[in-house]
């Protein structure tokens, strides 16, 4: 009798536990746990820790409420400019309804994944392809709102979503590399042109200072023939000496009218080469004849 007991006792306490170990369920910190009884949902979410369920009775369903990172397939569209792109992005999201996560959707990172794309596709026909490139953060807020509008009702919210990189053809990176560069050019011509306004703008300005006195004008023409012989592989003219130049500003008009008809005939009535060289030539000959009156004169 007395063995009887304590077999039943040893039964006892073995069923006792199993069942407390089938019963056993441990939540983790970032879960939430989401209990059926017999198919319907009991109140109340299991908070983390050791929690206890009635084996073969309840079912417990842990819900990770972490930050869900989720790289979007990238995708094909056409912009409302018509041209080809492909685009992806990443979006982060989160539970924060368990119970909502866990009947209102069968899978909700499935769901979100696809909402996801279709949106994305979405706000690629509705954007410019400058929109794409250069208004990121406007197309980011537009992606996350139609993106959690629909969540709400599965217990996801979505914390953020971020265009990473959009393709282009490459006969449309040629196109705007060739478009950079006429825009890039035209500046210079702007900025050339401008410049050359202002230059000339000063120097008007100097040569009315100058009109007033001539020695300025004489002081920047040495200076500039200074700056010129600086250069060691340069040869510097000078034409008419600098003189003439003063006479010349000096002078009235028809007195400068005289000075260049002087000059002129100066030049004409200076021998040619060809005379030159017959006046060379004309000595030679007289020297026989020199040579010959010495002697006779000497014989007499």
């Amino acid at each position: 009798m007395g063995e009887e007991l304590v077999i039943a006792v040893i039964a006892v306490i073995c069923a006792c536990g199993i069942y407390a170990l089938a019963a056993a369920r441990v939540v983790k910190q970032y879960e939430r746990g989401v209990v059926f009884r017999l198919g319907r949902l009991r109140e109340g979410i299991r908070g983390p820790g050791f929690t206890l369920i009635v084996p073969f009775v309840d079912r417990l369903n842990k819900i990770n409420m972490q930050i869900v990172t989720m790289p979007v397939p990238a995708q094909d569209g056409i912009t409302r400019d018509n041209v080809t792109v492909r685009v992806d992005a990443v979006i982060y999201f989160k539970v924060v309804d368990a119970a909502d996560a866990l009947i209102r959707v069968e899978d909700y990172r499935f769901a979100v994944s696809q909402m996801a794309q279709t949106s994305l596709r979405s706000i690629i026909g509705k954007s410019d392809l400058d929109d794409l490139l250069s208004n990121r953060e406007k197309l980011n807020q537009g992606l996350e709102l139609m993106i959690d509008s629909p969540s709400i009702g599965w217990g996801v919210q979505i914390d953020r979503v971020e265009i990473k990189d959009v393709s282009l053809p490459e006969t449309m990176k040629r196109s705007m590399a060739r478009q950079a560069e006429a825009d890039r050019e035209r500046r210079a011509r702007v900025i050339n042109a401008d410049a050359e306004l202002q230059a000339s703008k000063k120097l008007s300005e100097a040569a009315r200072q100058m009109a007033g006195q001539p020695a300025a004008l004489q002081l920047r023409l040495l200076q500039t023939v200074v700056a010129v012989a600086a250069e060691k592989n340069s040869t510097l003219v000078l034409p008419f000496p600098v003189e003439l130049l003063r006479f010349l500003e000096r002078a009235t008009p028809a007195e400068a009218a005289q000075a260049v008809q002087a000059v002129s005939g100066a030049v004409e009535a200076a021998p040619t080469p060809e005379a030159k060289k017959q006046e060379e030539e004309k000595p030679e000959e007289k020297k026989p004849e020199e040579e010959t009156r010495g002697r006779e004169k000497q014989t007499v």
